[in-house]
């Protein structure tokens, strides 16, 4: 039975620890000691409290901030973009730059000189009209216009009158009693009181004196022309002479052999409005080299005046050019330009470049109509003839000098 009993308790034995083995789930009990092994983690991040600190300087954090600064950065560009704006603005805002620098310009470009210029009856011919061309080409003188005017239309609207104003004045528009006659010159020269001399009716301008004489413009020139050989001739100014002719005192007696030049039928003028730059040729240039003294004689080869008497026969002009009759003319300076434009071509002052540049320099178009006859103006430096006070000068000294004149 011992052996029977100790089989059993060994049997009992071994299905207790079959028994204690199946209910392994105590293993599970040594399975904490696996998840106490996983606890390591946990006292790990309980270790890590440290490594929180590593977040501290979790700058990552502040990298966010960092997002925020990259936001700024983008927000930036958009800052940026209305400087931008600004700018374009600014380049917007630049033509008032400009307009500024357009006032400075008020000082603008140098103003062009323009000028009048006619082929005179007696060499009005295809080939000086040609000749005047070539010579203008050839010295950087620009053609604006041109044109024909004849005798009927000059006489009708006495355009050689205006012309010559201060001549013609004399002439043909005053009657004596209304010139401004030095009677202490006129007595000193003729031994006569000029208001005696009008009290007999002794006194005539060259038109009422062809009328008294009962003779046309060469008779009276010749007339005169004795007069001035036998020393009874005076000159009063510029423009402004006086003759005792057989026994009356007639006034620029000359006049009329000027006019009738201008005026007899089938013959006319050829005019030029010309332009050129100072740079290329000043006003004096101009008139002295170009165009060439008043006597041809004197002209320079190349000149137009010289080369019209060098070459009248074979550009069909039948008398040897002189003083009187020398081929062509000019304008002696801007203004005169001006007033020459105004008279020949009914220009009006206010649509003529110079015309304008002078009423927006103060000189109004009033002033402008009186001093294109050549009256005396005072000017700081004195008193005397409009037209020699400017004579050959370039437009903008010319212009800088009008309002200076009294008016």
């Amino acid at each position: 039975m011992a052996p029977k009993l100790l089989a059993v308790v060994a049997l009992g034995a071994a299905a207790f620890l079959a028994h204690k083995s199946k209910a392994g789930g105590d293993k599970p009990a040594a399975e904490p000691k696996k998840s106490d092994a996983p606890k390591k983690p946990e006292t790990k991040s309980a270790k890590s409290p440290p490594k929180p600190a590593a977040p501290k300087p979790a700058a990552p954090k502040p990298a966010a901030p960092a997002k925020a600064d990259s936001t700024k950065t983008a927000a930036a560009p958009p800052a940026k973009a209305p400087p931008a704006k600004a700018d374009s603005t600014k380049t917007a805002a630049a033509p008032p730059a400009k307009a500024a620098s357009a006032k400075t310009a008020v000082a603008k470009p140098p103003l062009k000189n323009s000028a009048f210029v006619f082929v005179k009856p007696a060499a009005n011919t295809a080939a000086t009209q040609a000749l005047v061309k070539e010579v203008f080409a050839a010295k950087s003188i620009s053609i604006v216009s041109e044109g024909e005017i004849d005798a009927a239309t000059i006489d009708a609207n006495k355009l050689i009158d205006q012309h010559y104003y201060a001549i013609a004045s004399k002439a043909t528009l005053t009657a004596p009693k209304d010139l401004p006659v030095p009677a202490d010159k006129f007595k000193a020269k003729f031994g006569v009181e000029w208001t005696e001399a009008l009290a007999e009716n002794v006194v005539c301008n060259a038109a009422e004196a062809c009328a008294r004489f009962e003779c046309d413009a060469d008779g009276l020139n010749d007339k005169w022309q004795a007069a001035k050989d036998a020393g009874t001739m005076i000159k009063f100014g510029g423009g402004f002479y006086c003759a005792l002719v057989e026994d009356v005192y007639v006034f620029n007696g000359f006049f009329m052999t000027m006019r009738s030049g201008f005026v007899k039928p089938g013959v006319s003028i050829h005019y030029y409005v010309v332009e050129f730059d100072e740079k290329d040729l000043t006003w004096s240039d101009f008139r002295g080299a170009v165009l060439g003294p008043t006597d041809p004689a004197d002209a320079p080869e190349d000149s137009l005046r010289g080369r019209i008497l060098a070459e009248y026969q074979a550009l069909g002009i039948e008398s040897k050019p002189f003083t009187g009759e020398n081929g062509v003319h000019a304008s002696a300076s801007p203004l005169e330009g001006l007033a020459e434009r105004m008279n020949w071509l009914g220009a009006d002052a206010a649509g003529d470049v110079f015309g304008q540049e002078l009423i927006a320099a103060g000189v109004s178009p009033e002033t402008i109509k009186a001093w294109s006859v050549d009256p005396a103006v005072t000017h700081p430096g004195g008193k005397g003839s409009v037209f020699d006070l400017l004579e050959d000068l370039d437009a903008d000294a010319c212009l800088a000098k009008c309002p200076t004149i009294e008016r």
